[in-house]
């Protein structure tokens, strides 16, 4: 039996609790030319309903959204045919030592207590990191892969 792809719409509070439990993402920012520059990201959802990446300030991701505030992200379920979702919106980088507590707020929705905070903040200052914050603008359908609908019940 083949599968059926299929689309979900969802309001904004439906769309963060799909994103919560997920934390594979594409993030999508532009060159200086316009082009895409994807980024394999390890990404959550902070306190505010914005979806974060702990980044370093000098990479491509950053750099690109410095100059151009907007991105995209893809998440991904764990497995790879499961549901995704394309989430556009406004972007930002946040820099040490302003990062240190946003860091901690999405070390904990994304990985859960630390052992050591003290040790955390104190490793965030001196690797100097960045948080990205995406607040979702615009949002495709949840959708997984397969066979439309339509073409279901016709022979190969």
């Amino acid at each position: 039996m083949p599968t059926i792809a299929t689309t979900t719409t969802v309001d904004l509070e439906g769309l963060l609790e799909f994103v919560r439990p997920r934390h594979h993402g594409i993030l999508l920012t532009f060159r200086g030319d316009g082009s895409p520059q994807a980024s394999p990201v390890t990404c959550g959802v902070d306190d505010s309903g914005r979806i974060v990446v702990s980044t370093y300030p000098d990479r491509a991701k950053a750099v690109n959204i410095r100059r151009t505030p907007r991105a995209s992200m893809v998440v991904l379920s764990d497995e790879f045919t499961g549901a995704w979702v394309q989430v556009d919106g406004a972007a930002e980088v946040v820099d040490s030592p302003l990062a240190v507590e946003p860091l901690v707020e999405y070390y904990r929705n994304v990985a859960g207590e630390h052992p050591d905070w003290d040790e955390y903040r104190e490793a965030m200052v001196r690797r100097a990191k960045s948080l990205i914050r995406l607040t979702p603008q615009r949002w495709s359908p949840i959708a997984t892969g397969g066979i439309p609908a339509h073409l279901a019940g016709q022979d190969d």
